[in-house]
């Protein structure tokens, strides 16, 4: 009996050691995932859908689908948007849906502020078909699915002009606590992460160069810091590289198809132990940008400014 308790401690408990929330190397395009605050930021309709497949060659290893959309209100002063994410890793899987509603402030001509609050729901499964017990007779779980559904919000601000951003954003502030009561267990909770990130793009002419870091934290593990540059031509074509702190280097490519569709894929050198399993971590990304005719915009822009 105690095998399945230590089993379950691991999968379901263990993760609060560490980063509970799925990462991407492309955080600069999947930024509306981690802060709510970027929803309505730009005057089209962004919808986005990121595929990572983390630690390729390692049985049952991390895999991450998110699928997310976000737009601006008729005035520009009001975004709204919403995304799902479904992480599997092993035997368990975490599936997360949440809407959310930003306001943008004109702080000055140069200078924006947005403040956002999301919130939905959460589902933790964890799969006994796919867990492989010490003591064979110890049927618990065997051949059953624990689940676990509970609220879930996030609070985020962003600052930003044309040409640069920051921002920060707080998960799971809810601290929901994770209940699987058919078995007995219920000892994990959500806790609390913090992102902070920012960025500024350099107009060359027909190039551009955008450096960009996201810092996440989540007590009482370090704090892990993700850095990119990227080279952009005629901002249709990108090149790039990114380093996060005690994982992996990454280097990236990207198109923009007639500035509505977005292609993206990156591959994660893995620099930790894991390299020794691991042949890498590659993460796939489109765009699709639904933008309003030029007499909305003009109308929106005239909006803001008053």
């Amino acid at each position: 009996m105690k095998s399945i308790y230590t089993t379950i401690f691991v999968l379901a408990v263990g993760v609060s050691f560490g980063q509970q929330l799925p990462q991407y190397s492309q955080y600069l395009f999947n930024d509306y995932a981690y802060n709510p605050a970027v929803g309505g930021r730009n005057t089209f309709i962004d919808v986005k859908s990121s595929h990572r497949y983390q630690w390729v060659g390692i049985t049952d290893s991390p895999r991450t689908y998110t699928l997310s959309a976000h737009g601006p209100s008729r005035n520009g002063k009001h975004g709204f948007g919403g995304y799902m994410v479904t992480d599997h890793v092993g035997p368990t899987r975490r599936t997360g849906f949440q809407v959310s509603y930003s306001y943008h402030f004109r702080l000055n001509e140069d200078i924006k502020l947005s403040l956002a609050l999301s919130a939905g729901f959460l589902q933790l499964k964890i799969d006994g078909h796919k867990i492989q017990m010490h003591d064979p007779g110890d049927n618990v779980i065997v051949d059953g699915v624990m689940t676990s559904v509970v609220p879930d919000a996030k609070f985020g601000f962003y600052f930003y002009g044309d040409n640069w951003f920051f921002g920060a954003a707080a998960p799971q502030i809810i601290r929901s606590k994770l209940s699987f009561r058919s078995y007995g267990f219920s000892n994990s909770v959500l806790d609390d992460h913090y992102y902070a990130s920012g960025g500024y793009k350099f107009d060359l002419g027909s190039f551009g160069i955008e450096p960009s870091v996201l810092v996440k934290y989540a007590d009482p593990v370090p704090v892990q810091i993700d850095a990119m540059a990227r080279i952009i031509y005629k901002n249709n074509f990108w090149i790039g590289g990114a380093f996060r702190t005690n994982d992996a280097i990454s280097t990236m490519i990207g198109y923009t198809y007639k500035n509505n569709i977005l292609l993206g894929f990156s591959y994660d050198f893995t620099t930790s132990n894991l390299k020794n399993y691991s042949t890498g971590v590659y993460e796939v990304m489109l765009g699709i940008k639904f933008t309003k005719d030029h007499t909305f915009d003009s109308k929106k822009e005239k909006l803001a400014s008053e």
